[in-house]
């Protein structure tokens, strides 16, 4: 089986923000590694937030011409879409994993990509459902699944 690694935004905001070049470095490293692997995955609402946060919230703001060309080539890996499958399965995350809606729709779709990590800085590793490890490239740590919980899916 092919690992498969589900990018959350922070790890591809990163890959852009000069403001922080450590984790620019690390960002940019994992994210050519993926590439290079044909193993990133992400969603619809991770290149929502992307490109929300490239254009505007950066300081400066890459252009959007970039940002789009940027997200253009993430379309290239497998994205999960937000449907009523993954709504079913991340509201039953956000019930028995205490975690934000935010954070659910992100675990349910690396479930539903049936992937092996999530690469992240935001999530805690007490959500991490079972099979699924979280990653965080700023630490340099791997924090295997903690989390006890049945995720339903539909």
């Amino acid at each position: 089986m092919t690992e498969k690694y589900f990018v959350d935004t922070n790890i591809l905001v990163y890959a852009h923000d000069e403001v922080y070049p450590y984790r620019m470095a690390e960002a940019q490293e994992w994210i050519a590694r993926l590439w290079t692997n044909r193993s990133g995955v992400v969603s619809t609402q991770v290149l929502k937030e992307f490109y929300n946060v490239l254009t505007r919230k950066l300081s400066p703001p890459v252009s959007r011409e970039l940002a789009r060309e940027e997200a253009r080539d993430l379309m290239t890996w497998q994205v999960i879409e937000s449907d009523s499958h993954l709504f079913e399965t991340a509201w039953s995350i956000e019930s028995s994993g205490h975690c934000s809606w935010w954070d659910a729709l992100i675990i349910a779709a690396a479930q539903h990509a049936n992937c092996t990590a999530i690469v992240s800085e935001d999530l805690g590793e007490h959500l991490m459902p079972a099979g699924i490890q979280l990653i965080n490239p700023f630490s340099n740590i791997l924090h295997e699944a903690a989390a006890g919980y049945d995720v339903r899916r539909a």
